[in-house]
């Protein structure tokens, strides 16, 4: 009963609070709906990218990749403050620098409206069929899992995945769609705050369950008892083999921290550039320590459960239920709550905007007003809404975790975009038809290369290797993973093609109007005068660690 109240009680104050401090702001208009009447500090900015990241997907999923695979996973983590860096000194003041509200502006402005259009789209298609379902599932198994709710409700798993998906959904959708960014925003920092001290002494219950009672003791027994878990250098058949990390990996990283409108909006809502840059470091400092909380519980819940659970992802929620004293279980589950409605809420929010500011305008209603616009992006977001909590519980099903299902089905999408922004930004000539092209047949390749000539090249190599008399199961594994590159390689290739493609295209049909960019006195562009110091400092660090493991 005591969790319980803890928990309705941390939900609702949250919802106060972040009712309370949007009260004052215009949610009728484009800027006050879709970028916090641009108010956002550098704090409010930094917990706000935080936890749009770290939600149920990211903290179940890779703590499940760490229950299998080890350290090494914290590559995604690790890296992601080396592409955030990169974000706030190359990229941000160049948005911010044009005033604009979405990246597919930006991309109308580089290009022509049928790429933003395009561009619009395929973020649209992100949102609804991959991020949005994954949030929803991971969220639902976490609290499934934590309070054994298929026994206290007396129906099936399945069930229960169904009523914690359309339950987080619900509530998703007040927030989002009639709270605005602000609201979203707001509601983040308290839950960051709480999620980073909830999601730290998981870890500390944990080590002090292994060390009986002392935490330097339970890490050295965690350390000496598998030393395998420890090692980055990931193996060719691993889910990150070393030489990603300088090709595929990066690109997903820069894709989502530095062209990913769902992240970015945040960082467009910030009151000045400087705010802005400060936001974005601040965030990269805390990636840097956070897989503190999304990695090293997996390999605790290794430890512990002596690798014996039905299901990786059940690795997290599996060791909270099991060293979490009771008194926290409730604050850690409002806690873990408001992460997973963030994450919701946040693409919800930047699907509501995509489609009202880069859509409906263009398409359906050419004069629109802003009130206008704004509401026809709020019934769109039910609309996605509604496909995402349908599809949510058939992730389930996804073959190699959830962690390695979002990473998959991103690449399609992310390596295209990312050359379409990068080449829209330092170039001046480079003609539509260059970026429609990677938007559409750079998609298909990747399709094409994961779906259809993965499995072929590799189902083919197995089966040589069995006819050749091979048993052995890391053998196999090998030689499967030898007969075709890795994903992240596949991204890595893709991108140079279609970075090519569109120098070309540049080469060959040069825009007759050379892009010239547009400057905005909407905020102060004046730069962080810190920012590369800091910056230097952070990548000092990551490197460290990579050296130190």
């Amino acid at each position: 009963m005591l969790s319980i109240i803890s928990f309705i009680g941390f939900t609702a104050l949250v919802a106060i609070i972040a009712w309370y401090a949007t009260r004052k702001t215009d949610e009728t208009s484009a800027d006050g709906f879709y970028l916090a009447g641009r108010s956002l500090g550098a704090l409010t900015i930094a917990g706000s990218l935080l936890l749009t990241n770290l939600s149920a997907e990211q903290i179940v999923g890779l703590n499940g990749s760490a229950f299998k695979e080890g350290l090494m996973v914290m590559a995604w983590e690790t890296l992601a403050a080396i592409a955030i860096i990169f974000g706030a000194l190359f990229l941000l003041p160049k948005y911010l620098g044009s005033g604009i509200t979405t990246i597919p502006e930006f991309i109308e402005t580089r290009f022509d409206k049928n790429t933003k259009a395009l561009l619009s789209l395929l973020f649209l298609i992100a949102y609804a069929i991959v991020l949005l379902p994954t949030i929803l599932y991971s969220g639902s198994l976490a609290f499934s899992t934590m309070f054994d709710l298929p026994q206290l409700l007396g129906v099936s798993q399945n069930a229960v995945i169904w009523i914690c998906v359309w339950s987080i959904g619900i509530i998703g959708v007040i927030y989002a769609i009639f709270g605005g960014l602000k609201a979203v925003a707001v509601s983040d920092l308290i839950n960051a705050i709480g999620l980073l001290i909830g999601g730290l002494l998981i870890p500390i219950f944990g080590l002090i369950l292994i060390g009986d009672g002392n935490i330097g003791e339970g890490l050295s027994v965690l350390w000496e008892s598998n030393p395998d878990k420890f090692d980055m250098r990931g193996e060719v058949d691993s889910s990150i083999p070393f030489g990603t990390l300088f090709t595929g990996m990066m690109l997903a990283q820069i894709y989502y921290w530095g062209t990913n409108q769902s992240i970015l909006q945040r960082v467009f809502a910030a009151k000045s550039l400087k705010e802005g840059q400060k936001g974005m470091l601040l965030a990269a400092f805390v990636k840097f320590v956070i897989p503190v909380v999304v990695v090293l519980p997996g390999i605790i819940a290794w430890h512990i459960f002596d690798g014996n659970l039905e299901n990786a992802d059940q690795a997290y929620p599996a060791l909270v239920k099991e060293v979490l004293p009771t008194a926290f279980i409730g604050f850690f589950a409002a806690v873990l709550f408001g992460a997973v409605l963030s994450s919701f809420n946040s693409l919800l929010n930047s699907s509501a905007t995509l489609f009202g500011f880069d859509l409906y305008k263009q398409y359906f209603n050419k004069e629109a007003t802003e009130k206008e616009t704004v509401k026809a992006g709020k019934r769109f977001g039910l609309i996605v809404a509604a496909i995402s909590m349908l599809i949510a519980p058939f992730i389930a099903n996804a073959p190699d975790g959830l962690f390695s299902y979002i990473q998959q089905s991103l690449g399609s999408l992310s390596v295209p975009i990312l050359a379409v922004v990068l080449i829209g930004v330092y170039t001046k000539k480079v003609p539509a038809i260059g970026a429609k092209f990677v938007l559409t047949v750079g998609v298909l390749l990747y399709l094409v290369s994961l779906i259809g000539l993965e499995p072929h090249f590799r189902g083919v190599a197995e089966a040589q290797a069995i006819a050749d008399g091979v048993t052995n199961i890391k053998e196999l594994s090998v030689i499967k993973a030898n007969a075709y590159p890795h994903y992240l390689h596949v991204m890595g290739i893709l991108f140079v093609f279609n970075i090519i493609v569109m120098l070309v295209a540049g080469k060959l049909r040069p825009k007759v109007d050379e892009y010239i960019p547009k400057e905005t006195d909407i905020i102060d562009t004046t730069p962080w005068k810190h920012a590369i110091t800091i910056s230097i400092i952070i990548a000092v660090l990551v490197l460290a660690t990579y050296f130190v493991f």
